[in-house]
């Protein structure tokens, strides 16, 4: 009977040994949140992108801060900015209403922007977590009418701005504008997705009325959406020129009315045109440094998930 003698295998690896000992190359984990380093081509094409941008602002700048004659007299304009851009913005101030202008531009961009946040996201949270009749037609006609050009409904709005005896007045520019399309399609995505429903019908046990749960739990969950909300309803009514133009008259306008009326004449003078476009930037720069953090993160929290 021949007897089969044993052979000697190499015993597996332990599943617990280091990489090292089983002769694999250790693969370093990526942990939540880490990015690859960018390479010296996307540092290229980031920062063409940002001169591409910034340079508008600065050439405004740059003109602004020279007299006529030498932004007009040379073949090359200058790229170094001048002496008299003080003087200029005093030019600005005296030969428009441009302090009244700015008071109202303040005027209709703050209170729209305010409307804008607390009634998008009262209806928002309407669209979002109560169950009533009618909820999905009235959503889908809230849609339906982002997809209709502003442009169409200018000639009906300007006929009921009349009738209602609003036409000449800062209200005709803030009761149209009180509440967006976009305000409310956003502020229900951003409370659906933020706001667990198991929250609201804790406030509801704790005896919290629907005003009191939207403003102590919805308002503190989607408060970096409503921000950016705010910032762009402000920037966008700070900078409307074509409502205002046909709303208001020129002695009442906003700020893009007046540097329209700087901008007017057989002769333009372009120092005094691109003064007054640096003092009517200030404002909304301002506003944008000072947010910068909470619109960057509202704005990148509906693309990552996690």
């Amino acid at each position: 009977m021949a007897v089969t003698t044993p052979t000697r295998s190499t015993p597996a690896p332990h599943a617990g040994a280091p990489a090292q000992r089983r002769g694999l190359r250790k693969v370093p984990k990526r942990g939540p949140g880490r990015l690859d380093k960018a390479g010296p081509f996307a540092y290229a094409i980031l920062a063409a992108i940002t001169a591409a941008s910034v340079f508008p602002l600065y050439w405004s700048f740059v003109v602004a801060s020279h007299d006529d004659n030498s932004v007009l007299a040379g073949s090359t304009p200058p790229l170094v900015p001048g002496g008299h851009l003080i003087e200029n913005i005093q030019r600005v101030f005296e030969l428009s209403s441009f302090w009244q202008a700015l008071g109202n531009s303040f005027i209709v961009a703050g209170t729209t922007a305010v409307s804008n946040v607390l009634l998008s996201s009262l209806a928002g949270f309407a669209f979002a977590k109560l169950r009533f009749r009618g909820r999905n037609p009235l959503l889908a006609c809230v849609v339906i009418t982002l997809m209709v050009p502003t442009q169409l409904g200018i000639i009906p709005l300007y006929m009921l701005v009349t009738d209602m005896g609003l036409y000449g007045k800062l209200s005709a520019l803030i009761v149209p504008a009180l509440v967006s399309a976009v305000g409310v399609f956003w502020m229900r995505q951003a409370i659906e997705e933020n706001i667990p429903d198991e929250l609201i019908e804790a406030a509801r046990m704790d005896g919290a009325g629907l005003l009191r749960t939207y403003w102590h739990v919805v308002v503190p969950g989607v408060r970096t959406t409503a921000t950016v909300l705010g910032m762009f309803t402000f920037m966008f009514a700070w900078n409307d020129y074509f409502w205002p133009l046909i709303a208001l008259p020129p002695e009442n306008g906003t700020v893009q009315i007046a540097l329209n009326q700087l901008a007017a004449g057989y002769y333009t003078d372009y120092t005094l045109m691109l003064a007054g476009v640096v003092v009517s930037v200030l404002p909304v720069l301002i506003a944008f440094t000072l947010l910068a953090r909470r619109i960057v993160s509202g704005v990148m929290a509906g693309a990552i998930k996690g």
